[in-house]
């Protein structure tokens, strides 16, 4: 992964080398050749106004007066009466012309070399050469630090996950900044709490039964024995009436151990509704009070659930996460029964799901904004059925999310 981040922090230096750099480097040597080109116009349209200035006054044009206006050029000056005067050598290969035609017939002609020019189209190339090679270096930098940033805390993740299979102890969970890996490190430490509390219960029905069962099966063994011995009908019946008794007390011993097993914080049962909402709006106020946003509680009162306590508030805990992410305005949890089913909605005055992700916003790797991720929304809805309920989407603008339970009252759908 640090690989992957590096290689495209190397690649998005580079596209903005190519589409910004080169672009600006061959302005700035366009810019450069132009600027050159004029001063040598320049230059000749100076000389070219003296030269007619003293030629309409009568003055003689002479080389020291042509020299003294292009010391570094070559210069050639025909006047009117056909003579010309020169100055300098004529340059050799590529030159910057200037000329100038008086309406009169004065024509002057100024030929300078490239060299200064040249100068300063490499000091150019090099300066962004200099900046495309700063900013690839920047890009791996970058790429270097965002690659640690995210590969430690998943290798801390992964590090967990091996530990939650091998049964070995965990570490205190530390929340790493990163959303996405912060919310899989939080399932994964509930999943693993519920596996250690399921080993623990394993282990305890496996010692409770090797106790509790061999003095029935020991009862009953002894049972059989007597019938297989005996003669007498009536002493069969007698002991096969003891056998059957012994038979429902296994029975009942086997159930009992059932019963200890069965973890009652993994099936749904009754939840107060009004408890898990204000709970989650208390936790909750700090950060939206932090942005500026409000978040209420409305509806009815009184409600009671058929749900886990923890499941129901980790699904109203994401829906509240997403509105702070994704949403705007104050943040409305509202309650009320259908008489069967209890409804839990979530609403917000933010500008909605866009109408493309309507369909898919609780698919995996699906979110409507830059910061998401897409696994909150999934995993909610995912706790909601495993408690028999339902999350879905009942509106896209404002965003309304409904969560759907079974009443206490009215038992299971």
């Amino acid at each position: 992964m640090r690989r992957r981040l590096i290689q495209s922090s190397v690649a998005v230096a580079v596209v903005a080398v190519l589409l910004l750099g080169v672009p600006l480097a061959v302005w700035a040597i366009l810019v450069q050749r132009h600027d050159a080109q004029n001063r040598v116009a320049g230059v000749a349209q100076v000389l070219g106004r003296s030269v007619q200035e003293r030629v309409g006054s009568g003055q003689t044009v002479t080389p020291a007066l042509v020299r003294r206006l292009t010391p570094d050029a070559f210069a050639e000056v025909t006047l009117p009466s056909g003579q010309q005067v020169t100055t300098g050598r004529p340059p050799s290969g590529a030159v910057l012309e200037g000329v100038y035609r008086s309406g009169d017939g004065v024509t002057v002609r100024v030929l300078q070399t490239q060299d200064t020019l040249r100068r300063n189209i490499l000091r150019t190339i090099g300066l962004a050469l200099a900046v495309a090679l700063a900013a690839v270096v920047a890009g791996v930098a970058v790429g270097l630090v965002q690659g640690r940033r995210f590969t430690i805390p998943l290798l801390e993740l992964a590090d967990r996950a091996e530990r939650v299979g091998s049964g070995r102890a965990r570490p205190k969970l530390v929340p790493t900044g990163i959303d996405a890996v912060d919310r899989v490190a939080e399932m994964l430490e509930q999943s693993a709490v519920r596996v250690d509390r399921l080993i623990a219960a394993e282990r305890q029905f496996a010692s409770d039964a090797s106790h509790q069962l061999r003095t029935p099966l020991t009862a009953l063994s002894m049972r059989l024995e007597e019938i297989l011995a005996a003669d007498d009908p009536r002493t069969v019946r007698e002991e096969a009436r003891s056998a059957l008794a012994q038979v429902e007390r296994l029975a009942t011993v086997v159930e009992h151990l059932l019963d200890n097993v069965r973890d009652n914080n993994l099936r749904a049962g009754p939840v107060p509704l009004d408890q898990v909402v204000l709970q989650q709006v208390v936790e909750w106020e700090p950060a939206f009070g932090k942005k500026g946003r409000r978040i209420v509680a409305t509806g009815a009162r009184g409600l009671i659930a058929l749900a886990t306590s923890n499941g129901l508030s980790q699904v109203i805990a994401t829906l509240l996460e997403n509105s702070l992410v994704h949403g705007a305005g104050t943040v409305t949890v509202s309650t009320r029964s259908t008489g069967i089913s209890l409804v839990v909605e979530v609403t917000d005055e933010g500008p909605g799901v866009p109408p493309e992700l309507g369909a898919r916003i609780f698919e995996r790797s699906v979110s409507g904004g830059v910061k998401g991720t897409g696994l909150g929304l999934a995993v909610a809805r995912e706790l909601a059925e495993t408690d028999g309920g339902r999350l879905e989407l009942v509106q896209q603008r404002p965003p309304v999310f409904a969560l759907f339970l079974s009443s206490a009252a009215a038992g299971p759908r």
